[in-house]
Parts: C-alpha cells; sequence; structure tokens
C-alpha cells in the first residue's frame, strides 16, 4: 500500500492508498482542497468543521445532479433499445412479408411459365 501527503486547506494529511493511485488521490485532494478554499472566500472564518461539512455536501449535491442525469441517460438508453428492438422485429416481420408475396409470385410466375411452355406445343 503506498502512502501519499495531501494538502487541504494549508494542513498536509498523510494517506494510504493503493499503488499506482497516488496521482488520482492528490487530485481528488486538491479538488477537494478548491472547494474549501472557495468556500472560505466565501464566507471567511466560520471554523475548519463548518467548511468541511459544508464542502462535503456541495460534493454530495454534484454527485446527486450527475447521479440523476446518469439515471436520465440510462433510461433514455434504455428506451433507445427498446425502440431498437421493436424495429428489428418489424424489419423481421416486414422481411418475412416479402419473402411470402416473392414465393407466391414465383410460384405464378412457374405456373404461368408451364402454361405457356404448353400452349406453344
Amino acid at each position: 500500500m503506498a502512502q501519499v501527503t495531501v494538502n487541504i486547506d494549508g494542513k498536509a494529511y498523510r494517506m494510504a492508498c493503493e499503488t499506482g493511485q497516488e496521482d488520482h488521490l492528490v487530485d481528488l485532494a486538491a479538488r477537494f482542497d478548491s472547494y474549501i478554499g472557495n468556500l472560505r472566500g466565501q464566507f471567511g472564518e466560520i471554523g475548519d468543521l463548518r467548511l468541511t461539512v459544508m464542502a462535503g455536501i456541495m460534493i454530495m449535491d454534484e454527485l446527486h445532479d450527475l447521479q440523476t442525469l446518469v439515471d436520465a441517460n440510462a433510461a433514455e438508453l434504455n428506451d433507445l433499445r427498446a425502440r431498437a428492438g421493436d424495429a428489428d422485429s418489424a424489419r423481421a416481420a416486414h422481411d418475412d412479408e416479402v419473402a411470402a408475396v416473392l414465393e407466391n409470385l414465383a410460384g405464378r410466375l412457374s405456373t404461368l411459365s408451364r402454361k405457356v411452355s404448353g400452349a406453344d406445343k
């Protein structure tokens, strides 16, 4: 297990993570630090715990919005898949109808050909 030091609100925190995830953890901490910095800029010194809670709530709000978007996209994808399946079924039914008409036509042409051949003899 790897360890990295991240800085949030001017404080260093030593954290463990899976090997290979160090840069990702540093990036996440930097993003969280930007939330804290923005809130501190807006509200001033209101306490570290309050800033952390507010940043957490903001992140959860963004996560909620993203989850709503993902759910809407998943629903749209399922609808498109269902419509594609319906279109495939309709196309297969149409293909069957065309095949039946062509088979009937081939039979009629064969009959007509035999009649014409018999009339020529």
